[in-house]
């Protein structure tokens, strides 16, 4: 077994700017859907896919919530830092580091660096502010940038929760090539409408068109909708620079999934489609019969879980687990734990000759030239992914995080 050689420039195709969706449409579910069945190409509207989806399938969304995570601090000689709070560290469970009231500790990119000494800085706020903000007195401290993380420190005053901070100070992190600074409807828009649980910088823009219509729609065509939750990391933005995909390094992100879900997936596998909405319930479920493989392999009264490695389904024999197998001893080491959910982190990359264990269908949007998410694309429908995209360009659909849409059916 070993890593595939994978040439990025093989999975390539020209994106006009003027194709790539800079606002959202009026109304989320009025964007086109692209529908590839087997090798057969139409589309539809968004609104209507609950009719091309079998009764009793299992869909799979994310229900992480993208926090406001870009704050803009000033230097007492007038040099603006840009600080991106990628995620916690010190606390660094999520909810415990959204919970504290005085001080906190996140990794960071943070934007004019070089102009930041480390001092102590002050919350950049604009005229017509609102008094609170002055209250706040929010303030960020430099306290280590040595480990390849840039560690800053916040504390502030009033006994607010660091979230409610964010939502006061922060911005929208919208996407770098949307080349425009983040407006008012993307607090709306930029956000699925079934988000619940804080921690992504970039959105999993998958669900981005899922109205509650087309939601009771599902449920009225007897489709069970389920979450799992991936945080979504500011690597989702990074395109691929080497020229083999070996060259490549994935990003780290947490994820949990509620023990129901496995028992869910091997009650519906073989007979219905599981129908993961975005490349981030994809990895999130992939990545789930890994941890379970290992599991079963190491025992669950012992095994632990620990990081999905990037290239762990190219370079281990943990592929031989059943998934069955895999997922039954996940619920069993989480009975002896006496908890109900699976949360780990995963680095996992999913290229072609990758095998889906869990995923059958997806619905996604159109991702950008050379990028993991377009690998992940072939890996589902192989070469195939070349006229879909042609299909799509021809076809006036919008393209990347406030594009169009998708639903892929492999042969």
């Amino acid at each position: 077994m070993a890593i595939p050689e994978i040439n990025i420039s093989d999975y390539t195709y020209g994106l006009p700017d003027g194709r790539i969706a800079s606002y959202p449409t009026e109304r989320r579910d009025a964007s086109k859907l692209l529908l590839y069945n087997k090798g057969e190409i139409s589309h539809a509207v968004f609104s209507s896919l609950p009719d091309y989806l079998p009764e009793g399938a299992l869909m799979i969304f994310n229900n992480t919530k993208v926090v406001p995570a870009r704050l803009l601090f000033r230097r007492d000689t007038g040099a603006m830092i840009e600080i991106f709070c990628l995620e916690p560290a010190e606390p660094e469970d999520y909810n415990l580091s959204f919970a504290t009231t005085s001080t906190c500790v996140w990794k960071t990119i943070v934007g004019n660096k070089k102009k930041w000494k480390g001092e102590p800085i002050k919350l950049y706020i604009p005229e017509n502010h609102s008094a609170v903000l002055d209250c706040l007195n929010l303030r960020a401290v430099l306290e280590d940038s040595s480990g390849g993380n840039v560690l800053v420190r916040f504390t502030w005053d009033g006994g607010e929760p660091f979230s409610k901070v964010m939502e006061m100070c922060g911005r929208v992190p919208i996407p770098p090539y949307l080349h425009r600074e983040s407006e008012s409807i993307d607090g709306e828009r930029y956000q699925t409408l079934y988000a619940s649980y804080r921690g992504s910088v970039a959105a999993p823009t998958a669900g981005l068109h899922f109205t509650e219509e087309v939601l009771s729609g599902l449920r009225g065509r007897g489709i069970d909708c389920e979450n799992v939750c991936l945080h979504v990391g500011a690597g989702t933005f990074l395109p691929v620079k080497s020229d083999a995909i070996e060259g490549h390094t994935m990003h780290s992100e947490p994820f949990s999934i509620s023990t129901d879900i496995l028992d869910k997936i091997l009650q519906v596998k073989d007979n219905k489609p599981i129908i993961a909405v975005g490349t981030t319930s994809v990895r999130t479920l992939e990545s789930i019969y890994w941890l379970g493989a290992e599991c079963a392999v190491k025992g669950p009264a012992v095994w632990e879980p620990s990081p999905v490695g990037q290239w762990v389904p190219y370079t281990t024999e943990l592929g031989r687990v059943p998934l069955k197998e895999a997922l039954e001893a996940l619920r069993a080491y989480a009975r002896e734990r006496g908890t109900d959910k699976i949360a780990c982190r995963t680095r996992i990359i999913i290229v072609p000759s990758y095998r889906f264990r869990v995923v059958d269908w997806l619905i996604t949007n159109f991702h950008q030239p050379k990028s993991t998410l377009l690998l992940l694309i072939a890996a589902l429908i192989g070469e195939d992914w070349r006229k879909v995209y042609a299909y799509a360009l021809d076809n006036g659909f919008r393209f990347l995080s406030y594009g169009d849409s998708s639903l892929l059916i492999p042969r």
